[in-house]
């Protein structure tokens, strides 16, 4: 039991910015500017495709034809609708370990058999993968999370992308690069999508998000594919929607061409990373026997419990102690993780001052 009662819960869980890093104002004024500058189009129904004008800023961003993007609400739809049109009971899909929780749940509730492969501190183990091709393995997906992964906070080499995307192409199988967080770089080198190094093979289903860099209420992500493959799914959205929120699609429109996305992102970009060298930073001092990796970009750092705290116990210790965590099992197909996921997007670095010595004092309660 704790030693004190904290009255208030300080949120290390959620991965969603504070409030103070969104753009509020910014966004005020792209959506005055969307229904002056395009009232007919923001106000209409729409097509399955989504928004037309920010379809085809998209397309130029990713130098591909305006067929091969989608709009949807948000990058989870997006996967959704990927796994709907790929994934069947028994298909193979390759997932990191760990990956994203709500993946797992996707591709479990459509029957599909996973093959986690071990995730390294520069991206997936790609001779775990190749030993899991040459045994047999006939996967039709891999799903990558390339950059600032959730939950555990690495990026991939571009080595490691390089090879994928070989393999890829000589097994026939498709990548699926689930990337909402390349934007939130703070350090080091920017890497090129696995969509650039597929040079058009159509071997990489590319998808993004407006959530972490506009704000997560704006509900605006995309796919990028193969063209015939997005029309397959855009027949898909059509037949569940009739078209994403357009409304949104014209906001973020406004948004990305004023210059406000460029500077909401470098806004973001700062606090996070005040946020997790403060983290990394508090975690050394309080937490000396858990290891971790800290990244250099997004949201969450994933920490490597000391031997003999179970994870599953420490979450409900951290919350009797005034502090939120996510368990690391929740982000593994198969046994456990022997981890937490540590969210600092939606904390002031004085929260975080204040949340570790909690955290430390729910590990002792457990050791």
């Amino acid at each position: 039991m704790p030693t004190v009662s904290p009255t208030t819960t300080i949120p290390l869980s959620r991965g969603a910015p504070s409030l103070d890093i969104i753009d509020v104002e910014g966004l005020a004024d792209a959506a005055a500017r969307a229904f002056a500058n395009d009232p007919a189009g923001a106000t209409a129904y729409g097509t399955s495709v989504g928004y037309l004008p920010l379809r085809r800023l998209v397309a130029e961003w990713h130098d591909v034809d305006e067929e091969q993007v989608l709009l949807t609400n948000g990058s989870m739809q997006a996967d959704a609708f990927l796994f709907d049109e790929l994934a069947r009971p028994g298909t193979q899909v390759v997932i990191e370990r760990p990956t994203y929780d709500r993946t797992l749940l996707a591709l479990r509730q459509r029957g599909a058999e996973l093959h986690p492969v071990a995730l390294e501190p520069d991206g997936i183990d790609t001779g775990a993968l190749e030993a899991l091709l040459a045994a047999g393995a006939n996967p039709t997906l891999a799903h990558i999370i390339p950059n600032f992964h959730n939950p555990a906070g690495y990026t991939l080499s571009l080595a490691k992308r390089q090879r994928l995307v070989q393999l890829a192409q000589e097994h026939n199988f498709i990548i699926f690069e689930d990337d909402p967080y390349i934007a939130l770089r703070f350090r080091g080198e920017t890497h090129p999508t696995m969509l650039s190094l597929d040079a058009g093979a159509g071997s990489v289903v590319y998808a993004s998000s407006f959530s972490k860099t506009v704000c997560p209420g704006i509900r605006v992500g995309y796919l990028v594919g193969p063209a015939d493959l997005i029309a397959a799914i855009a027949r898909r959205a059509t037949a569940t929607y009739i078209s994403p929120g357009e409304v949104s699609g014209a906001i973020v429109y406004e948004f990305c061409i004023s210059g406000a996305l460029e500077r909401s992102s470098a806004r973001v970009r700062d606090a996070l990373e005040q946020r997790c060298g403060r983290l990394a930073s508090g975690l050394a001092r309080e937490l000396p026997e858990a290891r971790f990796v800290a990244p250099d970009g997004g949201y969450f750092l994933w920490v490597e419990l000391p031997d003999g705290v179970d994870s599953t116990k420490l979450v409900a210790a951290a919350a009797e102690h005034g502090v939120a965590i996510v368990d690391g099992d929740d982000f593994v197909a198969d046994g456990r993780s022997g981890a937490i996921r540590l969210s600092f997007a939606p904390v002031t670095p004085e929260q975080i001052d204040e949340a570790l010595p909690r955290l430390a004092a729910a590990v002792a309660s457990l050791q």
